[in-house]
């Protein structure tokens, strides 16, 4: 059935069919036919010209040329950078102290005999028997799995290792640890426990002349490196601590020097007071700029340095005064008025009886301790800086060579040549405070400045630049320490924050034929260094001479000066001999002559 519309009315209408017993649904819709619009009709046809304006010269000269401008549209929102300090979130820690119990009130669990006589009752319980008959299955099971498969197992042990990709230098800030006490005072010095480095001491002093403080603590701590909120331990001298150093024997004892010249010796299993300290009349008179534990069978020998010019020896056990004594005074005549201020000091395990010290005056003073005499254990001195000397240590796998740093550069140098150091980095900025030798790479060491940056060296890679240099903070650094893997640096502020550094993986593992290739570098540069040696020495030989050779000469001249008269004199009477000489000699030539006239006239 069709459906239809009147003109002028809109609808829809819906109509069905019948075929063969089912029926279909027809759906249709009817519309105005003015709601239509206009019939399209497409055709081809050419191109037709609409309209045709020509170009009028006359309008150039009213024409006015826009100069190009460039603008930058930035299709994104403008964001800012902030840093936002958040409350740091305090933990404590808490220890559980496990008791033993389960057993029934009236039973005494120390009493053997009462334990016995309740074990065998509830051994006799049928309930106890079939629960170890059912978890005895699973207890073989269990058993017999592990016999079967070794979890700890190494598979691949005898497979090389695959070089990693190098990644570029880098270094992360770990935790910040800053000192607790109101006035803030410097971090003069770092040391890490040996067992581990879990934990790290810091000494507190402040080294500034005539501004220390009433109220200022005298308190060094020893901080957990997992936890900066709060120290781990409290360490309590009479004076304040300018150097600390944990015994590398023993994890539990440290020793340190006071900025009144004593020397305490703490045992943390005994609390935080000192278990032994100096007596005032017995120690330096100076602060102890450096302390280091000695190599020795006790394990208790020690030894420190301070500007007084005295290196002493000291044994833990009895610190009423020091073992031995040496005063640094290099016309090796023992004058403590004449002795040179140590401000560092220098001691490897593997050359017991060999010690360096480094002077306020920039020399490195190197000494024998088994020397027989005074005189004899200053060996020789090193010019190797125009200040104090605030690092000195021997690169861990080459003992020979060593590391100064003092003014503004840091120097390496080799104990066979005393004139000038092998290597040199450029004059730096800011005045350098403290370096360190990588306890795992032998080319790698690190050097804090004035200005807040960390520097780390690769001598292999870089020689005129830091490998990587980083901010640490705006402060001014005076320490540095690094752990003995290699992978945690600690650096010590002004303002006494105490910084931990994690550095990357390319930095703090040993690389592929590094030991040669630096062995091979410290050799060619020693030889380089005494060849120049020699050449200067020459050079001042020939100068030498010279100098002696135009002092001869006026020596000489000075002797043939006599006095005017005397020269008048002398004339004279070489002038009147001269006349005699010559009124002789005519008087012979004309008496010749005669004799020959004569003898003519006889012919």
């Amino acid at each position: 059935m069709l459906g239809g519309s009147q003109p002028g009315v809109s609808g829809s209408s819906v109509s069905s069919r019948c075929f063969s017993g089912s029926m279909e649904i027809v759906h249709v819709y009817s519309k105005l036919r003015s709601e239509f619009g206009r019939q399209c009709l497409f055709s081809d046809r050419p191109a037709e010209l609409l309209l045709d304006l020509p170009p009028d010269p006359s309008l150039t000269l009213s024409f006015i040329q826009k100069s190009p401008r460039d603008q930058a549209v930035q299709a994104c929102w403008e964001t800012s950078e902030h840093q936002v300090n958040t409350e740091r979130f305090e933990t404590t820690s808490c220890g559980i102290n496990h008791m033993e119990g389960g057993w029934p009130k009236d039973i005494n669990p120390a009493e053997m005999e009462q334990t016995i006589r309740v074990r065998k009752k509830v051994e006799k319980d049928e309930s106890f028997i079939n629960s170890v008959l059912q978890l005895g299955s699973v207890m073989e099971h269990c058993i017999r799995q592990n016999n079967a498969v070794d979890i700890y197992q190494e598979c691949f042990e005898d497979e090389e290792v695959v070089e990693e990709i190098q990644e570029p230098p880098s270094a992360k800030t770990v935790n910040i640890f800053r000192d607790p006490n109101e006035i803030k005072r410097t971090v003069t010095s770092l040391s890490w426990q040996p067992d581990g480095g879990r934990k790290l001491a810091v000494a507190y002093s402040c080294l500034e002349f005539q501004k220390s403080s009433k109220d200022i603590s005298l308190d060094s701590y020893i901080w957990d490196i997992e936890n900066p909120n709060r120290p781990e331990m409290m360490l309590k001298p009479t004076s304040p601590l300018v150097c600390l150093d944990y015994n590398p024997k023993d994890s539990h004892t440290l020793v340190g020097g006071s900025y009144n010249g004593q020397i305490a010796f703490w045992d943390t299993r005994k609390g935080n007071q000192p278990v032994e300290f100096s007596s005032l009349e017995h120690s330096h008179r100076d602060p102890v700029y450096k302390i280091i534990w000695l190599q020795s069978k006790t394990g208790t020998d020690a030894f420190s340095a301070s500007t007084d010019g005295q290196v002493l020896w000291w044994d833990v056990r009895k610190l009423a005064e020091p073992t031995e004594c040496l005063v640094l005074d290099p016309s090796r005549e023992g004058n403590l008025d004449q002795a040179l201020g140590a401000t560092s000091l220098e001691f490897e395990p593997t050359m017991p009886t060999k010690f360096m010290v480094g002077t306020e005056q920039g020399l490195v003073i190197s000494c024998n301790r088994k020397a027989k005499t005074p005189a004899e254990k200053i060996v020789c001195t090193y010019d190797s800086h125009h200040g104090p000397i605030y690092a000195l240590q021997r690169n861990p796998f080459f003992p020979k060579n060593f590391l100064t740093v003092g003014d503004w550069t840091a120097r390496i140098w080799s104990e066979d040549i005393k004139e000038s150091s092998i290597m040199c980095t450029k004059y730096q900025m800011s005045y350098l405070t403290d370096a360190c030798w990588s306890p795992v790479r032998p080319s790698v060491f690190f050097t804090v400045k004035m200005d807040g940056v960390l520097d780390v060296w690769d001598i292999l890679f870089k020689q005129s630049d830091p490998t990587l240099s980083l901010k640490v903070c705006d402060n001014s650094l005076y320490s540095l320490s690094v752990q003995d893997n290699g992978r945690l640096v600690a650096c010590g502020s002004q303002l006494g924050e105490a910084t931990l550094l994690e550095i990357c993986s390319g930095l703090s593992n040993l690389q592929k034929n590094e030991k040669s290739l630096l062995a091979a570098m410290f050799e060619r540069e020693s030889k380089r260094e005494k060849i120049l040696e020699a050449r200067q020495r020459e050079v001042r030989l020939k100068e030498r001479s010279r100098s002696e050779q135009s002092r001869e000469e006026e020596a000489g001249r000075e002797e043939g000066e006599e006095d005017p008269k005397q020269l008048i004199v002398k004339a004279e009477s070489d002038f009147y001999s001269l006349v005699e000489a010559e009124v002789k000699r005519r008087e012979k030539k004309d008496e010749v002559m005669k004799v020959e006239e004569g003898q003519k006239d006889k012919e």
